[in-house]
C-alpha cells in the first residue's frame, strides 16, 4: 500500500504565495513521477505540473511561470511553490505518485486525499 498526504494549503489573498507538501509513505518500489492535479468546483480535475525521478518537470500553461514543482527523493516528497495567486487557482489540489504494483510489476498511481487552497480577492 502507498499513502499520499498534502499539507500546506489555505487561505491568501490575491498575489500571495503557498507552498504545498506531499509525502508519500508505505510499500514504494519503482518510484517514478510525482505530480500535482486540482479541481475547482464544478469543474473536472487537471493535471497541473509534474517532476519525474530525474528532476524533468512539467507545468500546465495555467501555472507555467507561477508554480514550481520539486522533490526530495531521499525522502519521497514532492513540493508545490505557488506564487502570484489568483482566484481561479482556488480549488483542492491533490498530489499524485507514480510507482510500480509489487504485485503485478505493472505501474500504478496513487492520489491523496487533496488540501484545500482558497484565493480572496
Amino acid at each position: 500500500q502507498v499513502q499520499v498526504v498534502e499539507s500546506g494549503g489555505g487561505l491568501v489573498q490575491v498575489g500571495g504565495s503557498l507552498r504545498l507538501s506531499c509525502a508519500a509513505s508505505g510499500t514504494i518500489f519503482g518510484l517514478n513521477t510525482m505530480g500535482w492535479g486540482r479541481q475547482a468546483p464544478g469543474k473536472e480535475r487537471e493535471l497541473i505540473a509534474s517532476i519525474t525521478r530525474t528532476g524533468d518537470t512539467n507545468y500546465a500553461d495555467s501555472v507555467k511561470g507561477r508554480f514550481t514543482i520539486s522533490r526530495d527523493n531521499a525522502k519521497t516528497t514532492v513540493f508545490l511553490q505557488m506564487n502570484s495567486l489568483k482566484p481561479e487557482d482556488t480549488a483542492v489540489y491533490f498530489c499524485y505518485v507514480q510507482s510500480t504494483s509489487t504485485q503485478t510489476l505493472l505501474p500504478r498511481t496513487d492520489w491523496g486525499q487533496g488540501t484545500q487552497v482558497t484565493v480572496s480577492s
